[in-house]
């Protein structure tokens, strides 16, 4: 258990450093820079979906033959579902942008922001919760190695999340000690809803291969619907592609070498 508990708050860990970032940088981070932590998390959260989650989904249902798919499937779309209905649902808007998304709301600027985060940060805590459920069923597909790898690359790519949430909230004119909290409460949800989807997956250990692949869809959306288009905004550059691709490299070899 001791070991579950430590790898649902390495992700945590991650944003809370990045949020500390305010009290060291005097200035807004720019453009690219932004578009380049952007693209980097993408790049990790691709590559996690794919070798953490999708491919361990798939290795659990070898025994349906060629129908292995078919949770990994199901579960997927049910991720993107999720995360769409979430979208619509709740009130939020993107540092980058100055139009809200969702229901219209009474809610302030700086409120919405943090909720934009939070809603990335669910399906990575659901994804680091379910991979060790995964590892504490004794699956044979998860391994101690490749659960503290997802948990690494979640927390390395939620290093820049955080500090995006808190420089903007600055620049605004919050005060360093409130914008490094509210950066930090936009990460405290991972290891909630990590936390949750361990005893929601312990107690239904057969419905492992569908929850894997639900974090791994969840996980894509946000990709395609956020990062990708925050980290090509604005004038014409390569930047955010090639995080992307160091982000995907590195996350890609954490596995791999921990796995």
């Amino acid at each position: 258990m001791k070991t579950v508990i430590i790898g649902l708050l390495i992700p945590f860990i991650g944003t809370a450093l990045g949020a500390a970032c305010v009290f060291f940088l005097q200035k807004e981070l720019k453009l690219n820079v932004q578009r380049a932590l952007t693209g980097f998390a993408a790049g990790v959260m691709v590559a996690a979906s794919i070798w953490s989650l999708i491919v361990p989904a798939i290795e659990q249902s070898s025994d349906k033959g060629r129908f292995a798919f078919l949770p990994a499937f199901i579960g997927f779309w049910a991720g993107i579902l999720f995360l769409l209905i979430l979208d619509h649902i709740i009130p939020h808007l993107h540092a980058s942008s100055n139009e809200t998304e969702g229901p219209k709301s009474k809610l302030t600027r700086t409120i919405m922001l943090v909720l934009a985060v939070t809603l990335h940060n669910i399906p990575e805590g659901m994804a680091v919760g379910v991979v060790y459920a995964g590892l504490v069923s004794g699956s044979a597909s998860i391994t101690a190695g490749g659960a503290l790898a997802l948990a690494l690359g979640i927390a390395i790519q939620n290093f820049p999340e955080g500090a995006i949430i808190s420089m903007p909230l600055f620049a605004e004119g919050k005060s360093k000690p409130k914008s490094f909290v509210l950066g930090v409460l936009s990460g405290a949800v991972e290891p909630v809803f990590g936390g949750l989807t361990v005893l929601i997956a312990g107690l239904v250990v057969p419905a492992m291969p569908y929850l894997l692949s639900f974090a791994a869809g969840a996980m894509l959306y946000v990709v395609v619907e956020e990062l990708v288009p925050e980290m090509s905004q604005g004038e014409h550059s390569h930047i955010g592609v090639i995080a992307f691709a160091i982000g995907f490299s590195l996350m890609m070899a954490l596995d791999v070498a921990l796995g």
